[in-house]
């Protein structure tokens, strides 16, 4: 069983011309990811996509010219990158592939903006999806109603979630890729236009194009690297629910299983992570996320992320890019999630540093909690 690294990460798309594709983002992303390990396209045998043509990933392999081996598209929203990753690293470690290309793509708000897609996603009204679809339950109302539980339960209030908005801000004013930089306060996201109640506009994640590469290799071939590898030490996988009936308990999400088992594969638990990338397509959806991973217990999340707890040079930096919420959000953001993982973790982040950074937990959330997947990552 060999151990498997983070050997080259890359994002692009970033300042958007208009140009752009989610194919030509990929190329991009994945161009520079595989130039910054030091490999060449013909050493990949992996790839992992999705998300595109009707084909993904075979279609993304056409586009870059690959021929792998070993493939995978499990399409499980936000969490599909963890998920994908850690079958990845199940396929290294067992012989299966030596390079495993994981790549991403989206002009997701290039589309909106031209008319190319509507602003909510039409799900459907088959199978499942056939008792809620007709009321137009969104997803952002399937989450409006999990944070509202939240509050009822627990106390939690509207304060302590936007909170999470203006940490995420302050992240991102130190990340000079973010989209959105100017610091906001408290009373900016709660003086925000209602999109879905509780949730004003700054609770909410934005839209952004934006691909993005990570490239995985077996140990032996980490002595060839030119830079220092970031080790996966476990990884986890769950899934909960997809019709909102058939959640057992809105208050607690996937996360508190792939969480569990990320950690108890890794040998590491809460108390030892250095920096979070977490999902947050709404402020709420982080809060749970931390409660379900461990940092805090079951109702503690607002406490938990007050007095800029979440903020770098705070005691859990959390999205120190500035998240989904205030830095990029194309579509999925999964696979974002590691590349700012990696990079705090080979010391490569600039002002938004976190000091001595050498675990990080990163976890993926998909559809409304209905998918999550957890991974554990060190500095080489």
């Amino acid at each position: 069983m060999r151990r498997v690294a983070i050997a080259g990460v890359a994002i692009s798309g970033t300042r958007p011309t208009g140009a752009e594709t989610p194919y030509t983002l990929i190329a991009d992303a994945s161009r520079r990811a595989v130039a910054e390990s030091g490999l060449l396209p013909s050493d990949i045998d992996g790839l992992a996509s999705t998300s595109l043509g009707t084909m993904a990933p075979i279609d993304v392999a056409e586009y870059l010219g690959l021929r792998p081996t070993w493939i995978d598209s499990t399409t499980v929203g936000g969490a599909s990158w963890e998920v994908m990753a850690s079958h990845a690293a199940d396929a290294i470690a067992q012989g299966r592939a030596d390079v495993v290309l994981l790549t991403y793509g989206s002009t997701a708000r290039s589309d909106l903006r031209n008319g190319l897609r509507t602003a909510s996603l039409d799900w459907g009204s088959r199978g499942p999806q056939q008792w809620e679809a007709p009321f137009g339950h969104t997803i952002i109302s399937k989450y409006a109603m999990a944070a509202r539980r939240h509050m009822h339960e627990f106390g939690t209030t509207i304060e302590q979630l936007a909170e999470v908005a203006v940490s995420a801000r302050f992240n991102a004013g130190l990340n000079p890729e973010a989209a959105f930089r100017d610091p906001i306060t408290i009373d900016d996201v709660l003086g925000g236009r209602m999109i879905a109640d509780p949730f004003t506009k700054l609770h909410c994640c934005i839209r952004s194009d934006g691909g993005g590469a990570v490239v995985l290799v077996a140990e032996d071939r980490v002595a060839d690297l030119p830079i220092a590898p970031v080790w996966i030490l476990g990884a986890g996988e769950a899934v909960s629910h997809v019709s909102m009936s058939q959640w057992d308990d809105m208050t607690t999400g996937p996360a508190s299983v792939s969480g569990r088992l990320a950690f108890q594969r890794a040998g590491v638990t809460p108390a030892d992570i250095d920096v979070c990338e977490i999902y947050d397509a709404f402020t709420s959806m982080l809060l749970l996320t931390l409660e379900d991973l461990g940092f805090c217990g079951r109702g503690e999340g607002g406490d938990f992320v007050a007095d800029g707890r979440l903020r770098v040079g705070g005691a859990l930096p959390t999205n120190t890019d500035g998240g989904g919420l205030s830095a990029m959000h194309p579509g999925q953001r999964g696979l974002f999630l590691l590349i700012e993982a990696a990079r705090q973790l080979r010391a490569e982040a600039g002002e938004r540093q976190v000091a001595d950074a050498r675990l990080a937990c990163v976890s993926g959330t998909g559809g409304w909690f209905c998918s999550s997947g957890t991974i554990i990552l060190a500095a080489g």
